[in-house]
């Protein structure tokens, strides 16, 4: 439908009972449109309205919806343009990093600032200018994709990982104490980074003989002329049959955690922190449902929430309920300050909250008390109530999944396939499960050598055939109301060489190596990485990233505190943890091979020597291995058999399902789930396999 007029659509809101102005109105329209799309609940954005049910009301927000979306201009020299601002600010230097004011993975468009300096669109880089040259710095996932988007004639571009040739291995501070010259004024925004951050950039200004400067305003946001308008999409209730906890019951949980290190006040700086201990959902970023706030909780349980209220429905007024009030999101740094001027003892996590937040405290005259939030650890252990729903998330996208691969495999059906149509099958099939939210995180779909790009996002620029290669990774996750998903699976679309599949074969091995683990409570995950690289290192071989991260509860894919890698030092895992298990090999510009499943750690019932219990994981993905790309000969018995016991486990689950509502899927099932055997051999009697399926 065409629109008909502002005079139109205000007279139908009118006699709906909506008393804003359509300068209101339309600003939160284009709110709405900065935020991603609604793939579950397209229609969503509607609640921000009164429209009294009004079809022709509804459809002409739309029309005006549709009218008010922009598209920025080309061609800018935005460098140029950056290093006026920075000029008119007198400053020398300025740091972007990828992170926003929330420290999110994802950001909204209007915080895309890293990519419309330098064209990246990667999740974890950085960049520097100085006022006659800069930097990009990103790690071993996207040194490829950084060679492909950003422009070497106007950034050096650097890799935080070693052996990235030819790029050199190199940080940002240690490029900034190279490189900024004697007596500078380095400037930052010191909402996009945290007190750790803005530490690790003083040292190397000071190194350097300059000053460091904490800026009022971001000068990137005065050079954008297009930038986006902060995303408006609406802020829901969670319920108790997804949250499995009370929103008062978790606050006075936390209470007790500020009552223990006598601390008046929590400043919440992340949005998942917020979502989880309100019980509430949001949309303003890509893939992740997070409502873009602030809050301070305090130790009688009270939440003082700092959010744009245009997007606060009232039915999420009232299931907050009165312990939480509402303000300007402009005003949390006021508040802060003036709780510190009053000497409560507020609570900041350095390597989360912004560094304005610490400077404010500091600049009232008294001192934070900084640790890691409280909130992280809890939020990590999930309750039996998040745990079900994952089961039954990851039930629903093992189907999803099955379906999907079932469908490739067809003859010919990979020759009909590229990197852009497959992500958008596995989407439409997913979209059709019960609770779907969205995705939650852009498909990863890549053929042949793009496979190899460990972060890879395919574009119509990069769009391959599938059969441009023997092997096709594909990782991907769904939001579902109940749980969060992320699997990865490698595929043979042609005939794999043997050296794909002997590569292949010794990233299965770490996986199941991880697998299988029983360690004692207390245990880092750095412990267990070891054993996921193992097999490939017998070869000389390993991959650049680390082999788990934490999952969120219908929250971020990526979640703190704990995960599976070299870094992960400083948090044992506990049951109720949720985590991936990634090992991974990739060939640059031949192929890439990751096999990914998320598993949740349990209590195993035994206990050490010590008397330490013993943990271990429990598998909640679903999905069948490729057998056409594994080389049995290379697995000892027990790898073999929690192969086969894992993939009876998936066709026990899933075949009633699938059966259902795809008949050749449920083939596809029971042919990819038949017990895989090695050539005879003389072996040892087998050991007892560790290795649990839920």
């Amino acid at each position: 439908m065409s629109y008909k007029g502002d005079g139109h659509l205000e007279k139908l809101l009118s006699a709906a009972g909506e008393t804003r102005s359509m300068d209101v109105i339309k600003r939160i329209l284009s709110g709405i449109n900065a935020a991603p799309d609604d793939l579950g609940e397209p229609t969503r954005w509607l609640k921000l309205f009164k429209t009294g049910g009004d079809a022709e009301t509804a459809e002409q927000l739309a029309a005006l919806k549709s009218a008010l979306k922009t598209e920025e201009r080309d061609g800018e020299e935005r460098l140029a343009a950056l290093r006026a601002e920075m000029k008119k600010r007198g400053v020398d230097g300025f740091f972007i990093p990828r992170a926003d004011e929330f420290q999110g993975e994802y950001v909204p468009a209007r915080a895309e600032r890293l990519a419309w300096i330098t064209g990246f669109t990667g999740s974890a880089g950085y960049a520097v200018a100085l006022n006659d040259k800069a930097a990009f710095f990103t790690d071993g996932r996207y040194t490829l994709q950084a060679q492909a988007q950003v422009d070497k004639k106007d950034f050096e571009i650097c890799s935080l990982s070693e052996n990235q040739r030819p790029f050199p291995t190199m940080t940002p501070v240690e490029w900034i104490e190279k490189n900024l010259p004697k007596g500078a004024r380095f400037g930052i925004d010191p909402w996009v980074h945290t007190p750790n951050d803005v530490k690790k950039i003083r040292d190397a200004v000071e190194r350097a003989g300059g000053t460091l400067v904490l800026l009022d305003s971001n000068p990137l946001d005065a050079a954008w002329t297009a930038q986006p308008p902060a995303p408006l999409a609406p802020v829901v209730p969670h319920p108790l049959k997804y949250a499995g906890k009370a929103s008062d019951v978790k606050r006075q949980e936390l209470s007790a955690a500020l009552a223990a290190d006598n601390v008046d006040a929590l400043a919440i700086t992340l949005p998942e922190e917020i979502c989880w201990l309100l019980n509430i959902r949001g949309g303003d970023v890509p893939c992740t449902p997070f409502a873009l706030s602030y809050a301070v909780a305090h130790k009688d349980g009270s939440v003082d929430w700092f959010i744009d209220a245009d997007k606060v429905t009232d039915d999420t007024r009232s299931w907050v309920g009165a312990d939480v009030r509402f303000h300007p999101l402009a005003d949390f740094a006021t508040h802060i300050e003036t709780l510190a001027k009053a000497g409560k003892n507020i609570w900041i996590d350095p390597a989360a909250a912004p560094a304005k937040i610490d400077a404010v405290i500091k600049d009232a005259g008294a001192e934070p008390h900084t640790a890691r939030s409280p909130l992280q650890l809890m939020k990590a252990k999930k309750n039996s109530v998040e745990i079900e729903g994952a089961i039954n998330a990851h039930i629903r996208d093992g189907v999803a999944v099955v379906r999907f691969l079932a469908a490739l495999s067809e003859q010919g059906a990979a020759a009909k396939h590229d990197e852009l149509s497959a992500t958008q099958l596995l989407q439409d099939i997913r979209a059709e499960g019960e609770n779907f939210r969205g995705l939650s995180f852009d498909t990863i779909s890549g053929a042949g050598g793009n496979g190899a790009i460990v972060h890879y996002r395919s574009s119509e620029e990069t769009n391959q055939p599938l059969l441009s290669g023997p092997v096709y990774l594909v990782d991907s996750g769904a939001q579902y109301l109940d749980g969060t998903t992320d699997i990865t699976r490698t595929i043979a679309v042609d005939t794999p060489s043997q050296e794909m599949k002997e590569n292949f074969t010794r990233v299965l091995k770490g996986h199941i190596a991880v697998a299988m683990s029983v360690f004692p409570e207390g245990t880092t995950g750095d412990k267990l990485d070891v054993k996921a690289r193992a097999a490939l290192k017998e070869v000389g071989l390993d991959f650049a990233h680390g082999t788990g991260h934490g999952v969120g509860s219908y929250l971020s894919v990526h979640e703190g505190p704990c995960g599976i890698s070299p870094r992960a030092t400083a948090v044992p895992l506990e049951p109720g943890m949720i985590i991936s298990n990634e090992p991974g090999y990739y060939k640059t510009g031949e192929y890439g091979i990751r096999i990914e499943t998320l598993v949740t750690v349990i209590d195993t019932g035994n206990v050490d020597e010590n008397g330490k219990k013993l943990l271990g994981f429990k598998t909640l993905t679903l999905a069948p291995v490729d057998r056409n790309l594994i080389e049995p000969a290379l697995m000892s018995d027990d790898e073999l058999k929690w192969l086969n016991d894992y993939h009876t486990h998936v066709a026990h689950t899933l075949l009633p399902l699938v059966e259902k509502v795809d008949a050749k899927a449920a083939d596809f099932l029971k042919k990819s789930t038949a017990p895989i055997h090695k050539p005879a051999a003389p072996s040892a009697k087998s050991a007892k396999i560790n290795g649990f399926f839920l």
